[in-house]
């Protein structure tokens, strides 16, 4: 049987601690899959004779299968141990991974990448699973922030790292998901999960998870985290990069570094979060973040000199810091440690459904009223954000 080492750590040894590095190397291994690509993705075009309007089926065949195989992988953790669905996981996101680089067509590429997916499916959630079994306090908080801060180092530096190698071949950039099998080996060795109770019955277990998905606070989370993520990848990531291509004519390049820029303030914001959660708590944090959101996309119409950009993206890297770990910190530690991976799970789906909704959104927006109507439509998020944070979070 495994260690149980699910009592509070004291701050000071968390980074001593050999487990939160195994999660930091699922977190890192978790946000490869799309970001290191990205910047591959025309030369793939060219190299296997894909129109422009199919190459994004390399993204689809990746985040599908994470919506029909992520809860059922989430229910096997809880049922029989974290380790049994992370490892295997792992190695089969590696090893997919790599065969994608060997692909000879595009219809072999799609069919690693379903395999990638399904190896991708449990990683969001059982990184952060495996931080509400191990700690628990302003230690999970602490813990969370700094989970939150290598998510935004990785997000920011993959597409610097995959557009280098893209330089030498269309493949390389798939050689990046090699690191999941030493993280993977890392797991096996020296996660030491905190031991699960045996489970009962099935309908206990559905009950439980049925019974938590019904609180308001919880409702009110996962429609915070799924509005988060229309603005994220919506109005930001989508339009404000097509606004600075459009307005202000600026490069791929500077464009990445703009948006680098904000993951980087986003990590050393969640590095902080365990000090901000000795003064504050989460939802005030939270309701910080959806007013910071809401100015944000509110100002970004009205700006024509690109300095002035300094100040929104400063203030979304903050927003991102303190809004998204809080929010996961808090859903962590109201799951029970008995059904916690399938309820993460969840909000994983959540998470995705936002991810892909958001452009889907804003473009039907865009298409009636310019660009300046993405951010107005992001601003209205942010007030139901807002709304939901008034009403929901902060009202149990």
């Amino acid at each position: 049987m495994n260690t149980d080492i699910s009592k509070p750590q004291e701050n000071s040894g968390l980074l001593k601690d050999q487990n939160l590095y195994v999660i930091f190397g699922i977190t890192l291994t978790a946000v490869m899959g799309v970001s290191s690509i990205a910047p591959a993705l025309p030369s793939i075009s060219r190299s296997l004779s894909v129109s422009t309007d199919q190459i994004g089926l390399l993204i689809t065949f990746f985040t599908l299968p994470g919506i029909i195989f992520t809860p059922i992988l989430g229910i096997i953790a809880d049922r029989y141990g974290r380790k049994r669905v992370l490892v295997p996981s792992l190695f089969l996101f590696g090893i997919a991974g790599t065969a994608c680089a060997f692909a000879t067509s595009f219809e072999q590429l799609l069919l690693f990448r379903v395999f990638q997916g399904i190896g991708s499916a449990s990683l969001g959630a059982l990184n952060l699973t495996l931080i509400g079994d191990l700690y628990s306090g302003n230690t999970r908080a602490t813990a969370m922030g700094y989970n939150g801060s290598v998510l935004s180092v990785g997000t920011a530096l993959y597409p610097a790292v995959g557009g280098a190698l893209a330089v030498l071949g269309w493949h390389f950039p798939f050689f990046l998901t090699l690191i999941a099998i030493p993280v993977g080996i890392f797991a096996l060795v020296s996660l030491q999960p905190a031991a699960l109770q045996s489970g009962g019955s099935l309908n206990l277990y559905f009950n439980e998870i049925g019974s938590a998905l019904k609180s308001k606070l919880v409702i009110g989370l996962f429609a915070g985290i799924f509005l988060t993520f229309i603005m994220l990848y919506g109005g930001y990531i989508t339009f404000f990069t097509i606004l600075l291509d459009e307005k202000f004519e600026k490069s791929a390049f500077m464009i990445g570094i703009i948006l680098s820029s904000s993951s980087l303030i986003t990590a050393i914001t969640s590095s902080q979060l365990g000090k901000l959660t000795l003064r504050f708590n989460e939802k005030t944090l939270i309701l910080i973040a959806s007013i910071l959101y809401t100015l944000i996309f509110l100002a970004i119409p009205f700006i024509d000199n690109i300095w002035w950009f300094i100040l929104p993206i400063g203030m979304f890297g903050v927003a991102q810091g303190i809004n998204i770990p809080s929010i996961l910190n808090l859903l962590t530690g109201y799951a029970k440690k008995e059904y916690r991976a399938a309820f993460l799970s969840i909000n994983w789906m959540v998470m995705r459904f936002g991810q892909a909704l958001g452009p889907y959104l804003l473009g039907i927006v865009y298409l009636y009223y310019q660009i300046e109507g993405t951010f107005f439509f992001a601003a209205g998020a942010g007030v139901l954000f807002i709304l939901v944070n008034l009403t929901m979070v902060w009202r149990k």
